[in-house]
């Protein structure tokens, strides 16, 4: 049972300086919708989550999600940089939700954002947030999803 001041993971206020989002939550809750639309779940992957949190933490950085444009900071050269070049991958890229829920809730109501939900090979996820106090929308999110690693 939780309660206003401990709150269950995926309602807990990501807007101060240590809020991180919880990958396990979000990988069930994300899994869940997937599988409720005929797709494979997801899991949780550390190298994934390492990229997302750099994309997250430039965005945060400069206060906006334009950064993510900048070339180093391209899915394609971040899961290079894993040693994936050919992985299909994916990713939503978005700011000023200050909980999963409100994001999960975002993601899906977005038709681009959706799509990256219901990416059709996808089986493992990296999560991330950056809280940002000088910026607008405080809170910066990054999700990425994968194929399988090749030899997997």
């Amino acid at each position: 049972m939780s309660d206003r001041l401990n709150p269950p993971p995926f309602y807990q206020d990501l807007a101060r300086v240590d809020g991180q989002v919880d990958a396990a939550t979000a990988a069930q809750m994300i899994s869940q919708y997937r599988i409720n639309n005929g797709l494979s779940a997801v899991t949780p992957d550390t190298q994934l989550t390492s990229i997302a949190k750099t994309q997250a933490d430039a965005m945060a950085a400069a206060g906006s999600v334009k950064a993510s444009l900048a070339p180093n900071l391209q899915l394609a050269t971040r899961m290079a940089s894993l040693g994936e070049p050919k992985t299909a991958a994916s990713e939503n890229v978005s700011a000023g939700y200050r909980t999963f829920a409100e994001a999960f809730s975002g993601w899906r109501e977005s038709p681009k954002h959706n799509e990256v939900l219901l990416t059709k090979d996808a089986t493992r996820l990296g999560i991330a947030t950056a809280y940002s106090p000088n910026a607008k929308h405080k809170v910066f999110w990054s999700l990425v999803l994968a194929a399988p690693r090749p030899g997997q």
